[in-house]
């Protein structure tokens, strides 16, 4: 019966709460956790949703949670513990329900922290006991919206709702399907981690294929960032420093050290973004990362 949302008849009361009888059994439902105008009497049947708090008492609420058992709902992780599973919070007062260990993946790397958010219903076992369960791809199929044509190179936030070996499956926050393969992720994204990433194609099973991998632009360091700046600034596209330039002519410029200056120019030309002519002394940008930039 916990789990559930139930009518009972008022028995008792004091200045706090009401006191409701279902089948012989006693739930306290507090006065602030009423949502009914009319507050109930002696006598009257109320309903709400069974609990049992961290206490263990047989609690009801008219705030009804996030989750039920025939409704899914995104709950916030709130703990972790690693003999159990994590607790997640579905909006019940003084209650967080446990997504058990047996649904969460085998490497524990992949496992949700706290603040991580899931998608979960809520089930009650053989001992009245009320737990978590993930929504299952099913779910998330019913759940999603086709997106548009131009998605390539597109950002995009989401939730990761399943972590494997070969990738994690993400739903954006427009609902979109995606799945980020492992070879595009720098460590194992978590079930239940906000996503942050951009598109890279569109998979044959109608999915959004993604990568949490910067840009070729986005992973050009300050000092690189500083002599593409510099060249776009000129019409001409070129500036007279090369690797061999004067160290003094470069720091008065460029207000860096020549050996970052040649770590930068490093970078560049094997990006392609710029070319050296060590005849004339010259550095040119032939391809500015920023064209390729689509936001």
């Amino acid at each position: 019966m916990l789990g559930t949302i139930e009518t009972g008849k008022v028995i008792d009361q004091n200045e706090d709460a009401y006191y409701v009888q279902i089948d012989g059994i006693t739930y306290e439902l507090k006065r602030k956790e009423i949502t009914q105008e009319e507050k109930p009497k002696i006598g009257d049947e109320v309903r709400g949703f069974l609990y049992d708090d961290k206490q263990h008492n047989r609690e009801m609420t008219q705030f009804l949670p996030f989750a039920q058992k025939d409704q899914y709902g995104w709950g916030k992780v709130t703990e972790v513990k690693y003999n159990l599973g994590v607790f997640v919070d579905i909006g019940l007062p003084d209650k967080d329900v446990v997504l058990s260990v047996d649904d969460l993946p085998f490497d524990k790397d992949r496992w949700p922290r706290k603040d991580d958010q899931l998608l979960v219903h809520l089930i009650t076992d053989e001992k009245d006991r009320v737990w978590a369960k993930l929504a299952d791809e099913n779910i998330f199929e019913q759940l999603s919206a086709h997106f548009p044509n131009d998605m390539e190179n597109k950002n995009i936030f989401g939730t990761v709702y399943a972590s494997r070996e070969l990738g994690a499956f993400v739903i954006t926050k427009e609902y979109y399907l995606g799945f980020v393969h492992s070879s595009q992720m720098a460590r194992p994204l978590r079930l239940g981690e906000q996503f942050k990433g951009r598109v890279v194609g569109i998979s044959q099973y109608g999915r959004l294929n993604l990568s949490s991998l910067p840009r070729a632009f986005e992973e050009i360091d300050d000092d690189a960032q500083m002599v593409l700046m510099s060249l776009r600034r000129m019409k001409t596209k070129t500036l007279p420093f090369y690797d061999k330039s004067d160290a003094q002519e470069i720091k008065n410029y460029f207000g860096i050290s020549k050996s970052a200056f040649k770590r930068a120019l490093g970078h560049l030309l094997k990006g392609r973004y710029i070319t050296e002519d060590k005849v004339s002394g010259t550095i040119s940008l032939v391809n500015d990362p920023n064209d390729d930039q689509n936001e």
